[in-house]
């Protein structure tokens, strides 16, 4: 079973993120919300949640601002008392940067008690620096969790823009090569986590993937398309039209039943996926 982390805006938290065991928070708003801080450091005191503190590098990226200050990292790790912090990634650029930046930042980060998490990057279209920089965190000390990003992998194939099928697919490949080439089995000799960030053109990702050992995976997907009054349906992908495009509206609230309902219908259907995914039926790497 994949552990999901379902992401929503910060006034629905209570109401689509109480009964899951993995969280993904965004150090951008731990850091500028008050209510999103404190609703997941109150929590962390009495439950048994696992919290893995983002970089926001994906948000950043995409809105083309500068990456988050790592110092600030552990900062706001402490404030919500997470459990990992991803360290410091850089899209489209060679993957040594996001290998410096690890070697730099994980002893800081283990030896105020947080676990790591590397996510490789490459420049666009450079496949085999995103191959390496990945097997360098299978390999490496210093990593405990590798993130799959939906922008890292994309890049290294040259499709995260223009032909959405090949950028459905390209984690699905991404992860096909790793395995062909032993990379996975290094990872997981090595006790290395694997998670999926983010989802791309439908949820069907899921099932796509279930070959492979991956122990959480994020997306705001579910609840984001719901309260914009888009199903899950039945297409190959679970999404006709593709990945709703829009950025998530963190402030967004609601009591519109309908929208809830229908954010919740496309919840349940991702974590009935995730229920029926059985990592004991993938190969032995």
């Amino acid at each position: 079973m994949v552990d999901f982390c379902h992401i929503a805006p910060t006034p629905l938290l209570s109401e689509f993120c109480n009964h899951q065991r993995s969280h993904l928070l965004l150090a951008h708003l731990v850091e500028d919300d008050v209510y999103y801080r404190e609703w997941y450091h109150n929590r962390s005191r009495s439950s048994e949640w696992v919290y893995i503190l983002d970089n926001s590098a994906f948000e950043m990226y995409k809105q083309g601002k500068p990456m988050y200050p790592s110092d600030k990292l552990i900062e706001m790790g402490k404030l919500v008392k997470a459990d990992y912090i991803v360290m410091s990634d850089y899209p489209n650029e060679e993957g040594s940067k996001t290998i410096e930046a690890a070697v730099e930042l994980a002893p800081k980060f283990k030896d105020n008690n947080f676990g790591t998490f590397f996510v490789p990057q490459s420049e666009i279209g450079d496949l085999e620096d995103y191959i390496a920089t990945f097997a360098w965190a299978a390999s490496s000390p210093l990593v405990d969790y590798i993130g799959v990003s939906i922008l890292g992998v994309p890049n290294a194939y040259g499709v995260e823009k223009g032909n959405k099928l090949q950028r459905y697919v390209s984690r699905y490949h991404m992860m096909q090569e790793l395995d062909r080439r032993g990379i996975l089995h290094l990872a997981q000799r090595n006790g290395k986590k694997i998670h999926f960030l983010g989802m791309v053109d439908g949820p069907n990702e899921i099932s796509l993937c279930n070959r492979f050992k991956i122990d959480t995976w994020d997306s705001s997907a579910a609840i984001w398309a719901g309260l914009n009054n888009i199903s899950f349906d039945g297409s190959p992908t679970g999404l006709i039209d593709g990945k709703f495009e829009e950025e998530v509206d963190f402030n967004f609230g609601t009591s519109d039943k309908g929208r809830i309902a229908t954010a919740k219908a496309n919840r349940d259907y991702i974590n009935t996926l995730c229920r029926s995914y059985n990592v004991k039926e993938c190969p032995e790497y």
